[in-house]
């Protein structure tokens, strides 16, 4: 079979200059996509070192500073330079084929939002080498964040980096927002959207509503560290606690932000998987507008902490166990969709099974922390990283490489290998739960995160053993994961247009898309398009 060179994911195949001064919204996505990829590889790396830190009781691999500096950028990349790209990537590839679009309301702007991205993350690990990274963790709170405890330009850079990296963010949620509001194909009603773009919508909204409370923490945070500030020093009345409020105003729905996608994703993989519509599409739907509209009342569950008043005490828990209310609606809604369908199991459908069982897992463990007195025990503990993972990497992970698997085929006219991804599904499944599944224990036998190194007698030396372990298979589960990339987009399967009998319009064109996405658009006539063109005597009425 020929080999199908790397440029394949270009449309039109054009030289490698071209990547840098491309407005296509099918490229840029491609250009998120490599860039998460790459920050992905990163603090893959850097976890490896921690867990090998961690492996053994009073292990010297590495010492506390360069430790302390490892599990902050650590968070910072997975999180903000490696999550999300991969999610706006695909977001950007994906959005205007599926309602029907040549192109993103404002390709310019769209490039910028890329490369301000980019540079942030870049400047983020420039610190590196430029006096050291930051390490007053990934949130970075005052004043161990301040000059005084932090006199070295890591923070600095994180302050910049971030503010960078922010700006790119929220220029591409505008850009989405608008393109979804405003260029949708005929026919293509807002209640007829397909849910991934639904819950892009909605994410585009969140962050439109988040990033500014961060823009505007590190801007105070940036003024009291270089121009003598005091927004944050309680020696001149500032705020510490102002800090944590503004930084978890964002973090918490930076959370949906980064699941979201992923859900919306889900949603398109079980309904083609299983042979049937989705189960109760408005609900779907309108449970992520109220997802996105509680995520904003509940940033203070992080601060049980530091002495709340028994009214927002009472006020945050209540509103952090409503919030899973409209999440659980979700995973009800996949299970239904399930139930009395023709399921295959090929492989992103494995993969969504999998974000399921494991994103029920981090939600129950997440609910179990609004109880306050558990909250306090655990707080800041290894039960709360176990839990985080289990979101991020049990949910938002497997979910987006059930996308990918989904995907694929579309933008590059290839398969990817099923073998190999059932061998990558199991050694990632496995190795999650090998990795995480201890910390919850460890977490409540007292082992607090972020810590150096641990005695021999704490007892948590074989936990912390098998937890390196999971790391390790991880590592190679996802070596698989690229040997079948290389391999298939050099001689996978010829996958054609359809490959899975879809039911959106993204479907509807070739693999991989003409510059112009559509050379002719089936009629819009419902929340199936494509089904609805290829079985007209079973379209769907909506």
């Amino acid at each position: 079979m020929t080999a199908v060179p790397l440029w394949v994911l270009r449309p039109g195949g054009s030289r490698a200059a071209g990547w840098l001064r491309t407005v296509d919204h099918k490229e840029i996505g491609v250009l998120y996509i490599g860039m998460g990829a790459a920050f992905f590889i990163l603090g893959g790396l850097e976890s490896l070192v921690i867990r090998a830190q961690l492996a053994t009781p009073e292990a010297h691999l590495v010492d506390p500073e360069l430790y302390d500096q490892l599990f902050t950028v650590h968070g910072v990349t997975m999180i903000l330079l490696a999550v999300v790209p991969l999610l706006v990537g695909f977001a950007n590839y994906l959005v205007p084929l599926m309602i029907g679009a040549p192109d993103v309301a404002y390709p310019r702007l769209n490039a910028l939002s890329f490369w301000l991205s980019l540079v942030g993350g870049i400047v983020l690990y420039f610190s590196w080498i430029a006096g050291g990274a930051p390490d007053a963790g990934w949130f970075s709170y005052p004043p161990l964040a301040g000059r005084s405890f932090a006199p070295s330009p890591g923070v600095d850079y994180y302050i910049l980096g971030l503010a960078v990296n922010g700006a790119g963010t929220i220029i591409g949620a505008i850009n989405l927002t608008a393109t979804i509001l405003l260029m949708r194909a005929p026919g293509l009603r807002v209640s007829r959207l397909p849910l991934f773009v639904w819950m892009v919508l909605v994410t585009s909204i969140l962050i439109l509503g988040a990033y500014p409370a961060l823009s505007a923490a590190l801007v105070m945070l940036f003024v009291d560290r270089q121009l003598g500030g005091h927004f944050f020093d309680p020696t001149a009345s500032g705020q510490p606690l102002l800090w944590q409020h503004l930084f978890w105003f964002f973090g918490h729905p930076e959370v949906y932000i980064m699941i979201l996608p992923v859900m919306g994703m889900v949603s398109e993989i079980i309904p083609v998987f299983s042979a049937k519509p989705i189960f109760g599409y408005r609900f779907v739907a309108a449970s992520s507008v109220a997802i996105a509209f509680l995520s904003f009342g509940v940033w203070a569950h992080h601060m049980f902490a530091v002495g709340l008043s028994a009214f927002e005490t009472f006020f945050f828990a209540a509103s952090s166990m409503l919030i899973a209310v409209p999440t659980g609606v979700k995973i009800f809604n996949w299970i239904a969709t399930m139930v009395g369908g023709r399921i295959r199991l090929a492989t992103p459908m494995l993969f969504a099974i999998g974000f399921i069982a494991m994103f029920i897992i981090g939600g129950l463990t997440g609910v179990s922390l609004a109880v306050v007195p558990l909250d306090l025990e655990t707080t800041d503990t290894y039960f709360v990283v176990a839990h985080l993972h289990y979101v991020l990497f049990g949910g938002t992970m497997l979910g987006f490489f059930a996308g990918v698997y989904y995907w694929f085929p579309k933008m590059t006219g290839r398969l990817l290998s099923e073998r190999l991804g059932r061998w990558h599904f199991w050694t990632t499944f496995v190795g999650l739960n090998v990795t995480f599944l201890p910390m919850h224990w460890v977490g409540i036998q007292g082992m607090a995160r972020r810590m150096w190194t641990y005695a021999a007698d704490t007892g948590w030396g074989p936990w912390n053993f098998v937890e390196s372990l999971g790391a390790a298979l991880l590592a190679v589960s996802m070596l698989v994961f690229a040997a079948n990339l290389v391999r298939s987009i050099r001689a996978g399967a010829i996958a054609g247009d359809d490959p899975w009998d879809g039911f959106t319009l993204e479907w509807a064109t070739t693999s991989p898309p003409p510059p112009e996405n559509f050379r002719s658009l089936p009629a819009v006539t419902g929340r199936r398009p494509l089904w609805d063109a290829k079985h007209p005597d079973r379209r769907d009425a909506a």
